[in-house]
């Protein structure tokens, strides 16, 4: 009961954090739909019509209908994809991958991703609308840059998908950061 509780406390705690906006952001409400204009881009997105979205005075608040569990998970939600808009088109979001192993390379051919990681045949991954690509040859990292959180996120993981890294030698693509457990391979012989 305690740890239920301290759930729906903590999903109706982010619901009700105010979002501000910065300078230069350009903010309209027209029902359920909510149109976010900055100098980065511009994303629209329709949400859940029972939560009420309200703009005054440079800050955006949300407001759940009643406290049933499913309307708090709604107001949370709704408030973090608000949010998620507002800092895509004022900062942008990115996401880095680094490529592990011998002979595998990043390439850029104009916006194409190009890579070699293995393959009898290089990698071509055109970016969606909105996505572009940067690659550093020398530390061999690409960085996936767009306004909108969950297609930069789709774009990396797809690419990671490409080639995840192996357990044995850890080569393929990973996140910057990322730890790949790695497991022994064969024990030699023994000598005597």
């Amino acid at each position: 009961m305690f740890r239920n509780r301290l759930e729906e406390e903590i999903v109706s705690r982010i619901g009700k954090m105010p979002i501000t906006v910065p300078q230069g952001v350009k903010v309209t409400i027209k029902g359920n739909e909510v149109q976010i204009e900055g100098p980065k881009g511009k994303l629209v997105q329709k949400l859940r019509p029972e939560m009420l979205i309200k703009f005054e005075e440079g800050v955006i608040k949300v407001e759940r209908p009643s406290d049933e569990p499913q309307m708090k998970a709604f107001h949370g939600l709704t408030r973090s994809l608000i949010n998620n808009m507002v800092v895509g088109v004022s900062e942008g979001y990115e996401k880095i991958l680094e490529i592990e192993g011998v002979g595998y390379r990043p390439a850029l051919d104009g916006k194409v991703l190009i890579l070699n990681v293995g393959f009898s045949h290089e990698v071509r991954v055109k970016p969606a609308d909105g996505i572009t690509f940067d690659v550093d040859t020398k530390t061999r990292t690409i960085r996936v840059f767009g306004i909108d959180k969950q297609l930069v996120g789709h774009t990396a993981a797809d690419i990671r998908k490409i080639k995840p890294p192996e357990p044995y030698k850890g080569k393929g693509i990973r996140y910057q950061g990322e730890y790949v457990k790695r497991k022994a391979g064969k024990a030699g012989k023994v000598v005597a």
